[in-house]
């Protein structure tokens, strides 16, 4: 076995004597973090949730896949020598995730679900579950960093920032951080990889998930109809002037920034791309117009997470923003009050829509982040 990277939580306990409850996936990701923390002694126990009944996800009776992550998992735990524990989850994440994904939608915003589930399922029941069992602390496989502060412990942008998945940890609390344990932060996936095989861990070698783990086939819109019947009905399609320029077959097949499947000219100027730059659930019109439509200025936030020492009301803070897990961020002003937000973009941003995350950093440190309410236009600003 080659080399591996020391490991300490900082629990103030020898390892042997601390119990941590690992989320184990069935990944490549969260199984590398449970075989790092075997191999530093610690008490681990591997925890799988079953989230969703595949076949339905997907159409097809009898399928198979979420089932094989928890045999992956399974299989993991065998070869580190740690109890495994399936629980069942489905029925809270159905509720929590997959019907708020389905509202949002029909109600024309763009939502972000695995914000949700880390927020609602993972770090809020799972983290319940690992209390309850007598963890010391909770370990995920995300890449990101936990790194002790003058204040408590701080949330970071992982070392590699290919890999980074701070964007969707925003709602992370300060109490869960103080539990919480992200063993992968400082490594890149190619590491990872390289420890799996050296722990010779069956999963190596398994490719990672690109989709949306309920949403298997990529087909969203199917789902949101299943789970918010009427959430397809048809509706205009109509220039931000007024004009109507055709038709379309329910608003949950657009989002905002979308040129894709529009398929419409624009009489009034014919070589003139059209984009989506807003969604009227209430009245199901999609709104288009030019690329230069997409610019906002500003937005306002609700729901903000604050892990920073709270600034004062309404006062000022110069931040950097991501509107979107890929983008670089960006220079901005945020102002909170009492939960929510309005925050100011040094540079207009494109295609910005309700429903996404707003994310605040000071550099690697996350700040916290909300969600995105609405947003003001830059030629309005």
């Amino acid at each position: 076995m080659t080399d591996l990277p020391a490991l300490s939580l900082g629990l103030g306990k020898p390892p042997a004597e601390t119990r941590v409850v690992v989320a184990m996936s069935g990944g490549v990701d969260s199984s590398v973090a449970a075989g790092l923390l075997r191999h530093a002694g610690y008490d681990v126990v591997g925890i799988t949730l079953q989230l969703y009944d595949h076949g339905a996800a997907i159409g097809r009776k009898g399928a198979c896949c979420a089932g094989a992550d928890i045999h992956d998992a399974r299989r993991v735990a065998e070869r580190l020598g740690i109890p495994h524990y399936v629980l069942d989850y489905e029925e809270r994440f159905r509720k929590a995730v997959m019907e708020d994904f389905a509202q949002e939608y029909a109600s024309g915003r763009t939502p972000i679900p695995c914000v949700r589930c880390n927020e609602r399922v993972k770090f809020r029941d799972l983290m319940a579950t690992a209390r309850e069992i007598g963890g010391d602390a909770l370990a995920t496989g995300h890449y990101v960093r936990r790194v002790e502060g003058p204040n408590g412990p701080e949330l970071h942008r992982a070392a590699d920032a290919d890999r980074d998945q701070s964007y969707f940890l925003f709602a992370t609390t300060r109490d869960q951080l103080d539990y919480l344990r992200f063993p992968l932060g400082h490594l890149d996936k190619a590491e990872t990889r390289r420890i799996a095989a050296s722990l010779d861990l069956p999963v190596a070698d398994k490719p990672d998930s690109q989709d949306i783990c309920f949403v298997p086939t990529g087909g969203y819109a199917a789902v949101v109809e299943r789970l918010a019947p009427g959430a397809a009905e048809p509706g205009d399609i109509v220039h931000r002037d007024g004009r109507i320029l055709g038709r379309h077959r329910g608003i949950i097949n657009f989002t905002v920034g979308q040129r894709r499947g529009l398929e419409l000219v624009d009489p009034a100027a014919p070589g003139e791309p059209l984009y989506v730059v807003r969604l009227d659930a209430p009245a199901r019109r999609v709104v288009v117009g030019p690329r230069g439509a997409l610019a906002v200025a500003s937005m306002t936030l609700s729901d903000v997470n604050w892990l920073d020492e709270t600034p004062a009301r309404a006062s000022a803070r110069p931040v950097s923003v991501k509107l979107r897990s890929a983008m670089a961020p960006a220079p901005a002003t945020v102002r909170l009050d009492a939960g929510s937000g309005t925050v100011q973009l040094h540079r207009p941003a494109l295609g910005v829509a309700p429903g996404q995350a707003c994310v605040f950093y000071d550099e690697d440190r996350v700040l916290g982040g909300g969600w995105i309410a609405a947003t003001l236009a830059a030629a309005a600003a």
